[in-house]
């Protein structure tokens, strides 16, 4: 929305400027410590045939390269939505075969369900498109009635902790999968070198992963906030230096003082107030 510039009366005379600026509000929110315990990683063609072979395995790492988050209204619940959120999870693994160590990635999905209030709001929202100012302009999305606005789900996610890993004959029956290889997304697979394959090889992996987040339902509300001025640039750019002397620009450069000497902390995580406070050397 435009900007709009009002001033409240403060005491001795004195006014206060407002702004009336468009946030994202949240509405509710969650911090989750998830385990996931026992779930399947899929392979492609040249990892299963070293996992087949393989003596011992151990996970190196995890790395959720993306989500997929769907929201559906809680029925005779106004304001709650339920939230599926379906992390894919990159695993690497080191594999040991015949004495000669390999590594594999492969693709672990975990669905999480979670229950947040996220207010109402029954009316349709319509934006302009800058790139696409035509008067003549083709709509893209045509709707015959006005569905409630849903609100937006924001999810953090730390690196995930690699807790245990498995290798598992086929033939057992063993572990979780909430998916099958033919419902992974595009964008998904072409993460991978090779397609992953489904129902073939000698072994399988199972890993267990522990997952810290933080999930928020919001909605873009209008607030009026004061302001005491608009935030503009107090400083001049610096040009790049250009110089046909590389050791006249090494001369000006800082000694990194902190790469070699690290600071000192004072047992709670904090830096010292001393900034050459080294430990043992004072």
């Amino acid at each position: 929305m435009g900007e709009r510039t009002a001033f409240q009366p403060l005491g001795c005379g004195k006014q206060e400027p407002l702004c009336c600026i468009t946030a994202n509000k949240v509405f509710d929110s969650a911090r989750d410590k998830d385990c996931l315990e026992d779930i399947r990683v899929f392979l492609c063609e040249c990892s299963q045939e070293v996992v087949d072979h393989a003596t011992s395995v151990r996970c190196k790492g995890a790395e959720v390269i993306a989500t997929d988050i769907t929201i559906d209204p809680v029925p005779f619940n106004k304001g709650f939505y339920q939230v599926l959120i379906r992390y894919f999870i990159c695993i690497t693994a080191e594999v040991c075969v015949c004495g000669k160590s390999y590594e594999v990635k492969g693709l672990s999905v975990y669905d999480k369900k979670v229950i947040l209030y996220g207010s109402e709001k029954n009316v349709s929202v319509f934006t302009s498109d800058p790139e696409d100012n035509s008067f003549c302009r083709l709509p893209k999305h045509l709707k015959c009635e006005s569905d409630p606005t849903l609100p937006t789900v924001v999810v953090e996610v730390a690196t995930p902790i690699c807790l245990d890993i498995k290798l598992v004959e086929r033939c057992k029956c063993f572990g979780n999968c909430c998916c099958s290889i033919d419902s992974l997304p595009e964008g998904v697979k072409a993460r991978f070198d090779s397609p992953f394959i489904d129902g073939e090889g000698r072994n399988e992996l199972f890993v267990s992963v522990g997952i810290f987040s933080v999930i928020r339902m919001e909605r873009p509300v209008q607030i009026v906030i004061p302001a005491s001025r608009f935030c503009l640039p107090d400083k001049d750019s610096v040009p790049a230096i250009s110089s046909s002397d590389p050791c006249n620009v090494f001369g000006r450069m800082n000694f990194p003082m902190d790469e070699f000497f690290p600071y000192a902390e004072d047992g709670k995580g904090h830096k010292s107030e001393d900034k050459y406070d080294r430990g043992c050397c004072k």
